[in-house]
């Protein structure tokens, strides 16, 4: 073993506790980490997912993550932002222009920050319970 790889190993460890053991699903959210082995190989960019992890070989496509972190967070940050434009609208009146300029960045930073952690959020928590699309058996159909 290389000294490489007892890093990376302790590091894991440090995140995952016991060796062996997937990280928590929080864990593995703040982190971009693999539910299954802890190394932090969930992103191939800020908010895509890789294909798989280049440590143990977990299928991320398997996961069905969908675009409900999308709609809840745009719905729930545009809801905080309009709030907030209206309360600096009453209160000191600025020009339009201002107004573009601190909410349509504040609008979308924290849908883009919080939709990588959601993300994540959610295929740590599929992996986890082992979630899967539901299948009808004969018996039911």
């Amino acid at each position: 073993m290389s000294g490489a790889d007892g890093a990376r190993r302790s590091t894991r460890a440090d995140v995952t506790g016991p060796a062996g053991t997937p990280p928590e699903p929080l864990a593995a959210a703040t982190g971009g980490l693999c539910p299954r082995c802890g190394a932090k190989t969930l992103f191939s960019g800020f908010i895509a997912f890789a294909p798989s992890c280049t440590n143990c070989g977990l299928d991320f496509l398997q996961f069905n993550v969908g675009d409900g972190p999308t709609v809840f967070l745009t719905m729930g940050i545009g809801t905080l932002v309009t709030v907030l434009a209206v309360v600096v609208e009453l209160l000191f009146s600025p020009p339009t222009w201002l107004h573009v300029v601190l909410w349509l960045p504040l609008t979308l930073g924290g849908v883009a920050v919080s939709l990588r952690f959601t993300k994540a959020l959610l295929l740590a928590l599929e992996y986890r319970n082992a979630a899967r699309e539901a299948r009808l058996t004969s018996d039911e159909a």
